[in-house]
């Protein structure tokens, strides 16, 4: 079988153009992928953007404008960083999850497996709607929190990296998930066992030197930390641990959970009958 292109090039069906990358199937998945959360925005977007608006209003009732400062800059300026980067992380965990454990539910994997898509082009094309739903949903709790509290940022290119790798790390952790999980449940027991204790317990709320030394070192030793650490460090400018060291930590973890994601999708683990 042929297809003719727009450019009237005839090519076969598992052709792949542009060398040994299928760019236009990438393209096209990471289309789909973004669009499958755009389509029910209301609770992919809209959504988190209220429960983050939530926490704001809630900590700054309940606290007041009598909390101290927290490593010299008052505690909601403080806390912005922590919050929008933990829901960045949790929406790139939820989108590749949710998409892949869907897709197997339902039976349409598939129409995944079965174009001419290697392991990594998948991989990159779920990848793509997660790190796009997380970004999404930064832009627009960055923008809430420089209105109402006026909080900007100093290092913008070094909170973009960090947000960029931790939906990375997070989306390739959820397609993991998905993977695995035969059932929602499952998935959801992840999300609420695994995914959500990481996330409260990594400095989102506190910082790391009002916690009991050893507590202080399990925290150093998970990467969340260091996500949201270096986005405080980008937004505020103020951080626990380097951000170089951060940034080396963030990128090992990347490439081992990718690596890990690959090789299930390559060996069609709990993907193919």
């Amino acid at each position: 079988m042929t297809y003719r292109m727009q450019d009237g090039e005839t090519i076969g069906a598992g052709t792949r153009r542009f060398g040994r990358v299928n760019w236009i199937g990438t393209w096209t998945l990471a289309e789909r992928e973004v669009k499958r959360f755009l389509n029910v925005w209301s609770q992919t977007i809209l959504g988190p953007l209220v429960t983050a608006g939530l926490f704001l209003l809630i900590f700054s009732i309940a606290i007041g404008p009598g909390r101290p400062d927290v490593m010299g800059v008052p505690f909601m300026v403080f806390l912005v960083p922590g919050l929008m980067t933990m829901t960045v992380i949790q929406n790139a965990f939820a989108n590749t999850s949710s998409s892949m454990a869907g897709a197997k539910v339902q039976g349409n994997i598939v129409d995944t497996l079965m174009p001419p898509l290697s392991p990594a082009e998948i991989l990159t094309g779920y990848l793509a709607g997660g790190i796009a739903r997380g970004l999404i949903v930064a832009v627009a709790i960055a923008l809430g929190a420089w209105l109402a509290l006026g909080v900007g940022f100093e290092k913008p290119l070094w909170a973009l990296t960090f947000a960029v790798l931790g939906s990375i790390m997070m989306g390739a952790l959820g397609l993991m998930a998905g993977i695995y999980a035969q059932k929602f449940d499952q998935l959801a027991a992840i999300t609420n066992f695994i995914v959500t204790p990481l996330a409260f317990l990594s400095g989102t709320f506190y910082s790391l030197e009002a916690m009991p030394p050893l507590l202080r070192t399990l925290s150093h030793a998970n990467p969340v930390f260091y996500v949201i650490d270096g986005v405080r460090y980008g937004m505020i400018g103020v951080s626990d641990s380097s951000p170089l060291l951060g940034l080396g930590v963030l990128l090992v973890s990347c490439a081992v959970v990718c690596l890990l994601a690959w090789q299930m999708l390559r060996r069609g683990y709990r993907l193919k009958a």
